[in-house]
């Protein structure tokens, strides 16, 4: 009979019973393994506890040892392990089972002193939360709340709920983004400051529903909603006939082919009920002076976006983020449910309200998708229109990336509209013609804020500051800055967003005038209740021409009343674009009393219209703007113009003639007449608690109906 010895650590060896001295006795004799030889014996048990007939005989050669002394240090070795492992285990599943008992020693302790959430007593029994007829109810209520979610289900992809995917990470194709998707887009790249923009940390008024209770259910619904939403707009966006064909008109705009759309994209009906419901589509591109992952940043972000297109939309937030896309970033693969509303700057266009959901998508290296689709949330809100109701169709846009920082951006737009109320008679024309909110005023919007974007990185002291008044290049951006705060405020003035509602004080037989009174408590304006007073008049004159009228410092005594007709000389300048007449002015009047006042003003134009917006600015304030100091705290009270096109068809002669005369930027040279609304904001007393008196608004009338007169009949339009 063989022994082995422990083979361990302490060196035990094996016992060979022919050594035996007393065979009667059997006395064992063990044989202690030297260092040497344990440290070889661990060293090969390593690397094979398992030693094979040839391994074990080369070993009994190198360390003098019986092949059965290896065989059974092996086999010993091998137990002790063994049993280590197990001893490991127990104390960890000793701890494990002392931890549990502490946990459920804690709830029975806890369970003693539960009480009833309705009447505060004791429960009944420890099980009544189980109990049958509990469990029924619940059932009840999970069977209505899939009841409920079926229906929108079907409502907007056509299929029964039990067909709906799992909820799981985004993935449209299998060009999802990748990390090596952001090679070549470090921060080197992103060439443009978009510092001006206050992003997501600012501090915005938080809506009564901004939080949602969504449920998995809910996520995965919407993610089924914007996947589809997503095939159609990069359908709609590669693909001309038989979808779009070119307008017969003179403007040779994309128009969408009904006919052949409800083909290619059936849908069971009309997300709005009425049988009048009009249907607005449009299509346009350009390329605007900006990279595309900044363009991706400016668009998922709702405080950049509203920023961004001051002129377009008037109130934008980020309801929830259904899904953050890769690693937090939102350049692709994010999903928000938003809410916005859209305006036209002028108190006879109600606005236009959406509830939507944005989704971006990279598609490849260099190329993102970004689509809005209207997604209806089931609760009441009390910014619901009362006059307009709108549901988007997928849209949005496509942007490629071009060498030198340049994007490509082709934009969809495509709504069903319902109108409640009767149209304007003066938008009437513009907003059937789809010139109001389409696709062609959102590229010509953001060809117009990239070039001011760009203008602002450069370097340089402005082209045109007589006299050294604005000295830095911090002073510029300063300027910039207090003038972008500017025109902001007059946007807003235009189409309140804070609940205010325009009210009639004067209907003239020319024109009517609209005014709201508001509290003034925001940093940058002066502290009162001041009274925001417009109109909007039509003049048979090309959009331009007015537009160059009212920029020009030497035709400003025709109209500014305030100037008493006094010359006004321009002191500072900068431009904000390649047009020039997208550029910020100092304006000096001469010969009045207020020799410490100057004008600040910012004038800019696209295809969709144009703005001139100015206020009064003392000097010893405008010098903190000039010298590259923090403009925020400035106060501001504008006023203004805003010129948009008619939407008139004119005839082929017609267009040329205008064409020919340099008066087609604005509307392509659609349109014949111009549509001015005219804005003026007077701060009515310090005191909150001042209202709307007599002097007010005779004051306010007594402004407009001045310079509407000056002006047309500085323009020849008296008959008008």
């Amino acid at each position: 009979m063989e022994y082995g010895g422990t083979g361990g650590s302490g060196g035990g060896g094996g016992a060979d019973p022919n050594d035996a001295s007393d065979p009667q006795r059997r006395k064992k004799r063990y044989h202690r393994h030297t260092a040497n030889q344990i440290q070889r014996l661990e060293d090969i048990f390593k690397e094979c506890p398992h030693p094979d007939e040839k391994t074990r005989l080369q070993l009994s050669r190198d360390l003098g040892l019986a092949p059965r002394q290896i065989k059974f240090w092996f086999q010993n070795r091998r137990t002790q392990m063994k049993a280590q492992h197990e001893r490991a285990d127990n104390c960890a599943l000793r701890t494990e089972n002392d931890k549990i008992r502490c946990e459920n020693i804690a709830i029975r302790e806890a369970l003693k002193n539960v009480i009833c959430p309705s009447c505060g007593g004791p429960p009944v029994n420890e099980d009544s939360y189980f109990d049958e007829q509990k469990l029924r109810i619940e059932n009840m209520q999970l069977k209505e709340e899939l009841d409920k979610v079926s229906s929108i289900a079907a409502k907007y992809i056509g299929r029964p709920i039990s067909q709906l995917p799992p909820v799981q990470p985004i993935h449209l194709s299998s060009l999802d983004l990748s990390m090596s998707s952001f090679i070549g887009h470090g921060p080197s790249s992103l060439d443009l400051d978009l510092d001006l923009l206050p992003g997501s940390s600012s501090a915005m008024p938080s809506l009564a529903y901004a939080t949602l209770n969504l449920s998995d259910m809910d996520k995965s619904l919407m993610a089924d909603v914007a996947g589809n939403a997503m095939e159609e707009l990069i359908r709609l966006v590669q693909t001309n006939e038989p979808l779009w064909m070119k307008s017969s008109s003179i403007d040779g705009r994309d128009v969408l082919n009904f006919d052949n759309y409800d083909q290619v994209f059936p849908r069971t009906n009309s997300h709005l009920k009425n049988p009048n419901v009009r249907i607005e589509a449009s299509r346009d591109s350009g390329v605007v002076i900006m990279n595309g992952l900044a363009l991706v940043d400016v668009f998922m972000d709702a405080n950049k976006w509203q920023e961004f297109f001051p002129t377009i939309v008037s109130k934008a937030r980020t309801l929830e983020v259904i899904s953050s896309g890769v690693m937090g970033s939102r350049t692709s693969s994010t999903l928000q449910l938003m809410y916005e509303e859209l305006q036209v700057l002028s108190p006879l266009v109600p606005t236009r309200q959406f509830y939507f959901l944005r989704f971006c998508q990279q598609i490849e290296q260099g190329s993102w998708a970004i689509v809005d689709v209207s997604y209806d949330i089931a609760q009441e809100n009390q910014y619901s229109s009362t006059s307009c109701k709108v549901h988007r169709l997928p849209s949005g846009c496509l942007i490629l990336d071009m060498p030198n920082g340049y994007s490509k951006v082709t934009w969809v737009e495509h709504v069903e509209v319902e109108e409640k109320g009767l149209i304007h008679r003066l938008y009437r024309d513009l907003i059937h013609s789809g010139l109001a909110f389409g696709a062609e005023r959102w590229v010509g919007t953001l060809q117009r804020v990239c070039e001011r974007y760009a203008c602002l990185m450069v370097n340089s002291n402005p082209s045109h500051d007589l006299g050294g008044v604005i000295p830095s290049p911090q002073g510029k951006r300063s300027m910039m800055k207090l003038a972008q705060r500017m025109v902001r405020n007059f946007c807003t003035s235009v189409n309140p967003s804070n609940g205010h509602q325009w009210s009639t004080i004067s209907g003239l037989n020319e024109f009517e005038v609209r005014a709201t009174l508001q509290k003034s408590t925001d940093p940058g304006q002066p502290n009162g209740v001041v009274i925001s007073a417009a109109t909007t008049i039509w003049l048979p004159i090309p959009p331009q021409h007015v537009f160059n009228f009212f920029r020009d410092e030497r035709t400003r005594p025709q109209w500014d009343v305030l100037s008493n007709q006094n010359p006004v000389q321009e002191v500072a300048h900068i431009a904000n674009g390649s047009h020039s007449g997208n550029c910020i002015s100092v304006l000096r009047a001469y010969n009045t009393s207020q020799n410490n006042m100057l004008i600040l003003q910012e004038s800019c134009i696209d295809s969709s219209g144009a703005l001139v917006v100015y206020s009064p600015v003392d000097v010893p304030v405008i010098n903190i703007a000039m010298s590259g100091e923090d403009p925020t705290y400035i106060p501001l009270l504008p006023s203004g113009f805003t010129i948009s096109p008619d939407g008139r068809q004119l005839n082929a002669e017609a267009a040329s003639c205008s064409s020919s005369s340099n008066a087609s930027t604005i509307g392509g040279g659609r349109s014949g007449g111009s549509l001015i609304t005219v804005v003026f904001q007077i701060l009515v007393s310090s005191l909150p608690s001042a209202k709307m008196s007599p002097e007010s608004v005779n004051t306010v009338n007594n402004l407009i109906g001045s310079t509407v007169h000056q002006i047309k009949t500085a323009l020849n339009c008296t008959t008008s």
